[in-house]
């Protein structure tokens, strides 16, 4: 499958602002389940400083803001053609070994309601069928719901609030997985959606490693796993890691955001 992607992100200022800098995960990753056509990540008001790939593989853009500007955007898009490996990357290892992904970090140190939650079999002949079945309860204990949790919102917090969304999903399942000593981690990326094309935000998901298969993709949020709907963009030991963009700014000035994405065939 084709899919046609783009997406802007704007930042308004309410007063000139001095210096801010923007790191953006926003070029999609090559992989056996997808393959980048074309691609482009486009600045205005600022300009991208300087790009590497850092130790998980994804790539990253240094987004610098013009001087004494009050407006930020920031447009991705391009074509990404897709496969639908049932969810199956594969044994794919990078610069992080697999017991890096074993361990925790702030935003998906477990606590009692997380200990809670179903181990995973260590069964071979199992293990693939518990880590749905725990994908599937981690939804019925959290169930999607905007505007609970934010960004920096930890798994433990989010669970015990019985509310959340695909972020939150996908940290309390990682964070769960590693308690059975299973490597786990988050993934930031796009979903064409069936009854839409326009979006508020990118999508988020878990890998685990499953021994004879490798990684292997748990859409909590929509009880699947990855197909050829999806496009992976970043992945890390939680949502920080792979955050599509994150920076930092100087000044007092308020900042306002606004979010354009569209995912089609």
């Amino acid at each position: 499958m084709e899919l046609r992607i783009s997406h802007t992100t704007e930042y308004d200022y309410s007063a000139p602002v001095d210096y801010a800098l923007q790191k953006v995960r926003l070029r999609p990753l090559p992989s056996s389940m997808q393959e980048v056509r074309d691609w482009s990540v486009e600045v205005m008001g600022g300009r991208i400083e300087t790009s590497y790939v850092d130790h998980y593989g994804n790539h990253v853009d240094l987004v610098g803001i013009e001087r004494g500007a009050q407006k930020l955007s920031i447009l991705a898009r391009g074509n990404v053609q897709t496969l639908n490996g049932t969810g199956v990357l594969g044994p794919v290892f990078g610069r992080a070994p697999l017991w890096h992904f074993v361990q925790p970090t702030l935003l998906t140190m477990p606590g009692e309601a997380i200990m809670a939650l179903p181990r995973i079999s260590n069964d071979p002949e199992t293990r693939l069928g518990s880590l749905h079945e725990l994908s599937a309860t981690i939804l019925e204990a959290l169930p999607y719901e905007f505007g609970r949790t934010n960004v920096n919102t930890p798994a433990e917090e989010a669970l015990r609030g019985s509310h959340g969304v695909c972020q939150d999903h996908a940290q309390v399942f990682v964070a769960a997985v590693r308690q059975s000593g299973i490597p786990a981690r988050y993934v930031s990326g796009y979903l064409m959606m069936n009854d839409r094309v326009d979006q508020d935000a990118t999508h988020a998901w878990a890998e685990a490693y499953v021994d004879d298969l490798g990684w292997v993709g748990f859409d909590i949020s929509n009880g699947v796993s990855p197909d050829e709907r999806y496009v992976r963009i970043a992945i890390g030991r939680d949502a920080r890691d792979a955050s599509p963009i994150e920076g930092l700014r100087m000044g007092s000035a308020d900042e306002s955001l606004m979010v354009s994405l569209q995912v089609q065939q």
